[in-house]
């Protein structure tokens, strides 16, 4: 796998972090910084609520007004991806949030206007589980709903830029059934499964219709990331035999995947992730065994979720003594520093940045 293969971490503006494929001259330490829709909020007058995901000419408005405000507080940066030109704008990664998979099974989406959207907790019951099927997408509502956005910022920009956040199989048929699938993969296995082998063929078919439409714009993405969010309240034991079959026919969509495991130890798991097939990204936190990490995985980028509380709150010498760990045992890499909230001083931000750059200028003199 070429580092052009590979995948990179990406916070666009207003959005949840995703991933998108690596330009091939990364640097050693690349940093990757986004802030919260708080944060936004406080500087502007945007609001993230229902319009925002469901009007993408509001969208749009919003996506230039932030783009304007980080090129005015962090010129000559990557934040945002205010390094790329305006046109054609990304107007599709965030949409939804993380709900999508949710909504499709009806699942109500809760907008706030200071935050991305929530999934009301309405979970499937027993019988509602036993007789669950996969949407039909051609049918489906919130699908179609999606679609006409799509259609709409074809026509606009002439190319569908951008990523739904499609989750993974875990987070999804947890926000379908609660705290009780914890339980089912337990005591009832079967249970679990048929709801995992559902959301993954959900998952699955807009994985192929959505691509499928941007690649008709001229836009080809042809890869899979998972979000394993939850992956730490379960055992490796668990992750292996229910849920990384799963991960590996994801995988199998395109050949290549990108795993998010936020800012959790992702040591215990490791080995399982490396019987993943086409692994082109991979991230974890700073407690993971990132030596082993970078031995298990030489080939995929890898990324280091920097907590936005250690960004915010550590000295600059402790976070320098962190970035120079991380620099020794795992690069190259990312350094993702996501969901920073509103009171974080721009000048903080403006240090996380330059630490990289030293630490990938030392790296060639190495």
């Amino acid at each position: 796998m070429t580092n052009s293969d590979q995948l990179i971490s990406y916070i666009a503006p207003g959005a949840p972090a995703t991933r998108r494929p690596a330009a091939g001259n990364e640097p050693f330490l690349r940093p990757e910084i986004g802030f919260t829709p708080t944060w936004y909020r406080q500087h502007l007058d945007i609001n993230f609520g229902e319009r925002f995901h469901t009007d993408p000419a509001y969208r749009r408005d919003c996506v230039v007004k932030m783009r304007a405000e980080l090129k005015r507080r962090f010129p000559g940066t990557q934040i945002g991806g205010i390094d790329q030109p305006d046109t054609p704008l990304d107007l599709l990664t965030g949409t939804y949030g993380a709900c999508t998979v949710a909504a499709i099974y009806g699942v109500p989406i809760v907008y706030t206007d200071d935050n991305w959207p929530n999934c009301a907790h309405e979970y499937l019951t027993d019988e509602q589980l036993a007789h669950l099927e996969p949407p039909d997408l051609d049918r489906n509502p919130h699908f179609a709903q999606l679609m006409e956005q799509v259609e709409w910022i074809a026509a606009r920009e002439g190319r569908v830029e951008g990523f739904i956040n499609w989750q993974g199989v875990l987070n999804n048929a947890q926000r379908l059934r609660g705290e009780q699938l914890l339980m089912d993969m337990l005591d009832a296995p079967d249970k679990a499964q048929h709801l995992f082998a559902c959301v993954c063929e959900t998952m699955l078919q807009g994985l192929r219709r959505l691509p499928e439409r941007q690649r008709a714009s001229g836009v080809d993405r042809r890869f899979v990331t998972v979000s394993n969010c939850l992956v730490n309240l379960i055992s490796p034991k668990v992750y292996r035999e229910l849920l990384r079959p799963f991960d590996q026919k994801l995988a199998s969509v395109y050949g290549s995947i990108g795993i998010h495991n936020c800012a959790w130890n992702a040591t215990p798991y490791l080995e399982a992730y490396a019987e993943v097939p086409g692994v082109s990204y991979i991230d974890m936190g700073i407690k993971s065994d990132l030596v082993r990490a970078k031995a298990m995985f030489p080939t995929a980028r890898r990324a280091l979720m920097y907590t936005p509380m250690d960004a915010a709150s550590k000295t600059l010498p402790e976070i320098e003594a962190d970035f120079a760990r991380i620099a020794h045992q795992y690069a190259p890499c990312d350094v993702v520093i996501a969901d920073l909230e509103a009171g974080t001083p721009d000048a903080r931000v403006a240090e996380l940045v330059e630490l990289c750059k030293q630490l990938s200028a030392q790296s060639q003199l190495a």
